[in-house]
């Protein structure tokens, strides 16, 4: 039996969109990062870190989401195409590409908005920071457009996990009011139309973070 913990954030969605993706049965346990839920013995007794989304597969207990989603696509999805076979160069690209989206899009700039605006009764205002944040988004998804100008998603001619990172965090981007170059305007409509984009969304911002 899976169980997918965390709802709310631009993180957690990847876990249950790909999930869905790969039309997987599923407990949702939608508990808010905010909320206290994830400080409770029950959450710390999988997830020491306190963070969401964490993934329970039986005895396995995997917790960050880059994980999670690769996992799902190597245990689940082989015959999928979402994730690249193991030994492969698409595979080697296809882990660049996450690392790519983990550090440079997300922790290194949306996320450090996130804790000097959002979250600024924790971490302390710093509007110095939050600008250099979001310039370094900006230059940075550089890399991720050029690519795009080039083949119709991350690695090639088909939808992969890769993708699904890199929405969510262009849609985090555009949360925050950060200006996307239009290119991307018909890459993110192609894949805001996918049946387990729609229905993941749907569940994972049904709660709010704190709920």
């Amino acid at each position: 039996m899976l169980t997918i913990w965390g709802g709310a954030t631009s993180r957690t969605i990847r876990a249950h969109w790909m999930a869905h993706e790969l039309g997987l049965d599923y407990t949702p346990k939608l508990i808010g990062s905010r909320s206290g839920a994830t400080q409770t013995p029950e959450f710390r007794a999988l997830n020491a870190k306190e963070k969401i989304p964490v993934l329970v597969d039986d005895d396995l207990v995997l917790s960050e989401s880059a994980a999670i989603v690769t996992y799902l696509g190597d245990t689940y999805g082989r015959d999928s195409g979402l994730v690249p076979g193991f030994g492969t160069r698409d595979r080697a690209r296809y882990n660049e590409w996450l690392s790519f989206i983990q550090m440079e899009l997300d922790a290194h700039t949306l996320y450090v908005i996130r804790k000097h605006r959002d979250l600024a009764h924790l971490y302390g205002e710093a509007p110095a920071a939050i600008q250099h944040a979001i310039d370094g988004f900006n230059k940075q998804i550089n890399l991720a457009q050029t690519q795009l100008l080039k083949t119709p998603y991350l690695l090639g001619e088909e939808f992969t996990a890769a993708d699904l990172m890199l929405m969510s965090v262009l849609d985090w981007a555009q949360a925050y009011g950060i200006e996307l170059n239009p290119m991307f305007a018909p890459y993110r409509d192609r894949i805001h139309q996918r049946p387990a984009f729609i229905s993941a969304a749907k569940l994972n911002f049904s709660i709010t973070p704190t709920d």
